[in-house]
């Protein structure tokens, strides 16, 4: 257990994952006016996605298995500057396949950036680890909220140029987590400084740590998969079946962020009282019957349901890792690596695979489909029981 929480660098990396992923939630918020410009399919726009996700989803699983090896303080600002580049692309981006590169390095940004930082966080925590992520983790859905909103008030209005304005947002994480790395390196002195303890090791034979993080690995892929049918569609499923225009589409696509923000900050400090499998159930299974009413509500319970479906299945992401992170010990940047990448990679194949199945069928026939994603929930009754909270790492 460590000494306790070391709020400041908590707030600084928290602060950081909101810039960090402010910038990246303006690549979905300006899909409307890509669409428009560039005279996008919905296949197009889900392409996009999925080039941003992959790149993110393929690399942070291997420079989470290396810094669990060789630590790395300073490489968060190195991943900040691959966003940084990939923004000012994304800016005076004239063709589709430069669209596409710009997302490529916002992507490879976020795959340096999530790994070392959830290390930050736990080094931090105090031993409160599902606090610690859930701190860190409602930073970034903050940032995802309030991206789609300046997008509606300065990008919407200004044009594409105006992303360069972002690049004040990425130059001031990196100067945060330029305070962050000097904290984090002197940590791992002061770390490689005291005596060695005792290797600490599952509980669970292997089969069934893979088993579990299989099932982890599944539920979410359905909480992704579902979220990216909101991220990059909602504002289209309300324009076509709302009529809305595009800043009003995109005002309630940020209430819905913005539960999933606030649902964020419940779901570590809960696991951590009462258990992280509890709240895994009540996460995903749990927003099922809400899903399933969404297609078929008016404009004003669709905004309410949205609401509850982002509270609710938000809090899920922060008790999965730390289960996750506690199935394997001293694994904590390949787990983060691993699970940050999933989400990522199952945004953008659930972007792309619902781009083409509302090009061929309707925007509202998405929404039908994705409302049966959360009976996955159902194998969470297969998760081994917790440590006692005596013996978590």
């Amino acid at each position: 257990m460590a000494d306790g929480v070391t709020v400041p660098i908590l707030a600084a990396i928290s602060f950081s994952h909101f810039l960090n992923d402010l910038i990246q939630s303006l690549i979905p918020a300006i899909y409307p006016i890509l669409k428009v410009a560039y005279q996008l399919d919905f296949g197009q726009i889900g392409l996009i996605t999925l080039t941003f996700q992959l790149t993110a989803s393929l690399l942070q699983p291997m420079v989470g298995y290396y810094t669990d090896k060789k630590p790395r303080p300073f490489s968060l600002i190195v991943g900040m500057g691959f966003t940084l580049v990939g923004l000012l692309t994304l800016s005076r981006a004239n063709s589709y396949p430069l669209l596409l590169l710009a997302a490529a390095l916002v992507g490879m940004g976020s795959s340096v950036f999530h790994p070392e930082s959830s290390r930050v966080a736990r080094l931090a925590s105090g031993g409160r680890h599902g606090l610690a992520q859930s701190i860190f983790q409602v930073g970034g859905n903050a940032g995802t909220a309030i991206g789609p909103l300046l997008a509606a008030f300065i990008v919407v209005p200004l044009g594409q140029p105006s992303i360069a304005w972002f690049s004040a947002v990425a130059l001031l994480a990196m100067i945060i987590l330029s305070q962050v790395g000097r904290w984090y390196r002197d940590k791992l002195v002061a770390l490689r400084a005291k005596p060695r303890s005792a290797e600490i090791r599952s509980a669970h034979s292997r089969k069934r740590i893979f088993w579990s993080i299989t099932i982890l690995m599944l539920l979410v892929f359905s909480k992704n998969f579902y979220t990216a049918s909101i991220t990059s569609y909602f504002t289209f499923y309300l324009i076509s079946k709302f009529q809305l225009s595009v800043q009003d589409a995109q005002l309630h696509l940020f209430i819905f962020l913005g539960a999933v923000a606030a649902g964020t900050v419940l779901g570590g400090p809960i696991g951590d009282r009462i258990g992280r499998k509890y709240v895994i159930w009540f996460s995903i299974l749990g927003v099922l019957p809400f899903t399933l009413i969404l297609p078929y509500a008016n404009l004003f319970w669709t905004g309410v349901l949205s609401v509850v479906i982002g509270l609710i299945l938000a809090s899920a992401f922060s008790a999965i890792l730390v289960y996750a992170t506690e199935l394997v010990p001293g694994r904590v940047g390949m787990i983060a690596g691993l699970f940050f990448g999933l989400s990522f990679g199952m945004g953008g194949l659930g972007a792309a695979i619902l781009g083409e199945l509302a090009d061929w069928t309707s925007i509202e026939t998405v929404y039908r489909v994705c409302s049966f994603l959360p009976s996955i929930g159902l194998l969470t009754v297969f998760l081994p029981h917790e440590r006692p909270r005596g013996h978590i790492s």
